[in-house]
C-alpha cells in the first residue's frame, strides 16, 4: 500500500482523518456511526481517485449508513436518495468498474468519455429525477426542501457519470458536497453534534477535487499508451 499510494494522496487521508475525529471529538463524542460512516466515506474517495473498484465497494456501504443518519434529523431526501438512488448506483458502477479494467489492471479502472447526445440524456434524467423527488420529499414533510431536492439533483449526475466512468463524476460529487455542507450547517443550528458531518463533507470536498485531477492525469497517461 506504501507502494500503490503517493505521499500526496497519504497526506490527504490522513489529513481527512484527522480532520473528521478531532470535529468528532469536539462536537459530537456519542454517535459512533457518524464516525465510522465518514471514515469509511473518506477512504472510499482516495481509493476512487486511483480509478480502483474497491472505491465504490466502501461507498455502498457508506451510502446505507448516511441513509440511517439522515433519518435521525428527518433529511427523508438524503435517506432516499442514498439508500434508494446513490447505493444502488454504487453497485452498478462497482459491476462496471470491475468489468472495465484498464490494461487488465483491476485495481484501475478504463476511463470513459460520454458522447453530447448522452449528456443530453442525462440532464434531461436529472429534471425528472428533480421533479419527482420534489413532490415525494413534500409529502414527507422533509426539511430544507429546496437544499434537499437539489441534493438528489447532483447525487444523480454524479452517481450517473460514476457509472459511465467519467472524469467529470468528481466534480459532481464536488458540487453535492456543497449541498450537503449547507444542508448540515443548517442542522447543526439546531444540534451542535451535526457539526462533525458537516466537516466530514468539508474533507469529502476537497478529496473529490483531488479525486477530479487524479482521473484527469490518469486520462491523458491511458489515451497515451492506447
Amino acid at each position: 500500500m506504501k507502494k500503490y499510494f503517493s505521499k500526496a494522496e497519504v497526506t490527504l487521508w490522513c489529513s481527512s482523518v484527522a480532520l473528521i475525529v478531532i470535529s468528532f471529538c469536539i462536537f459530537d463524542r456519542e454517535n459512533y456511526l457518524t464516525l465510522f460512516a465518514s471514515m469509511i466515506g473518506v477512504t472510499s474517495l482516495i481509493f476512487n481517485a486511483k480509478g480502483n473498484p474497491f472505491g465504490q465497494f466502501l461507498m455502498v456501504v457508506f451510502s446505507l449508513l448516511y441513509g440511517i443518519i439522515s433519518f435521525t434529523f428527518a433529511y427523508y431526501g438524503e435517506m432516499i436518495t442514498y439508500l434508494g438512488m446513490t447505493m444502488p448506483m454504487a453497485i452498478f458502477a462497482l459491476v462496471s468498474w470491475l468489468r472495465n479494467p484498464y490494461n487488465g489492471n483491476k485495481a484501475e479502472v478504463k476511463i470513459n468519455t460520454i458522447s453530447k447526445k448522452e449528456t443530453l440524456f442525462m440532464w434531461i434524467g436529472a429534471v425528472v429525477i428533480t421533479i419527482l423527488f420534489y413532490f415525494i420529499l413534500a409529502y414527507f414533510n422533509t426539511a430544507n426542501i429546496v437544499p434537499s431536492t437539489l441534493s438528489v439533483t447532483t447525487s444523480f449526475i454524479a452517481v450517473y457519470l460514476t457509472f459511465r466512468r467519467s472524469p467529470l463524476f468528481a466534480l459532481a460529487y464536488a458540487s453535492n458536497d456543497i449541498v450537503l455542507i449547507a444542508l448540515w450547517i443548517m442542522a447543526s443550528t439546531y444540534d451542535l453534534r451535526y457539526i462533525s458531518v458537516m466537516v466530514c463533507f468539508i474533507a469529502f470536498f476537497v478529496n473529490d477535487i483531488y479525486g477530479f485531477i487524479s482521473w484527469q492525469k490518469m486520462k491523458v497517461r491511458q489515451s497515451k499508451n492506447i
